[in-house]
């Protein structure tokens, strides 16, 4: 199947209030326009230098999303154009990009990263880290960013069981959160493999690479 129909096969198996971000690291910008010509706008890449390069020479309009790890010296190459930043998982970066966004004039949107996997290899926070960030008085200087909402990954296994009940917790966390921060809008959750469990427990934002491009080199 083309990319073209592997989007629509997607998008109509969605709900209204779900965001497709179409996962293009690693995919030649032929790709990125086939989806763009499709009608896909929101492109999630991992590295920032690879998604800088990107959005110079593609189209204005598309909406770029960090979705990676992100090391705080690489910040300055994304802080001019990027449209969300999923995987924010310390105050130390909340700071850095708060500094970048405000040399650019702009309010940059994030969602906080909630370690919610049974693997040591993901990051982010636990419950215990975000209850304090939400209670520190650094984050209301931070002028510069908007927290949008909470991103998570499940733990990755076969059993949907386990990734359920890991994003059971997410959303129940979301929840809570909101009550410290009304604006809350954005639960990203959900990967080629899991994005229909996580569409069923609350998720508004599903992050999908190899389902639509194919599988990686």
């Amino acid at each position: 199947m083309s990319i073209k129909d592997n989007l629509k096969t997607i998008k109509e198996s969605l709900t209204p209030h779900v965001t497709l971000v179409a996962v293009s690291k690693t995919k030649p910008i032929a790709d990125i326009e086939e989806a763009y010509a499709a009608g896909q706008r929101v492109f999630g890449e991992n590295k920032i230098q690879e998604m800088t390069e990107k959005q110079e020479v593609l189209p204005k309009d598309i909406e770029w999303h960090m979705i990676g790890h992100i090391q705080r010296n690489k910040v300055k190459y994304m802080a001019e154009y990027v449209a969300l930043i999923h995987g924010v998982d310390s105050l130390k970066l909340l700071k850095e990009i708060n500094k970048q966004a405000k040399k650019h004039n702009r309010v940059i949107p994030c969602l906080l990263q909630i370690h919610i996997a049974e693997e040591d290899t993901k990051f982010g926070f636990d419950e215990n880290d975000l209850n304090e960030l939400i209670a520190s008085s650094d984050l209301e200087q931070l002028t510069n960013i908007k927290i949008v909402g909470l991103m998570g990954m499940a733990t990755f296994t076969d059993n949907s069981q386990q990734i359920r009940k890991e994003f059971k917790r997410l959303k129940d966390l979301f929840e809570k959160t909101k009550l410290a921060f009304p604006d809350l809008s954005q639960l990203s959750m959900g990967m080629s493999g899991d994005y229909k469990i996580a569409i069923e427990e609350g998720s508004t934002m599903i992050r999908v690479g190899s389902s639509i491009f194919g599988s990686r080199n």
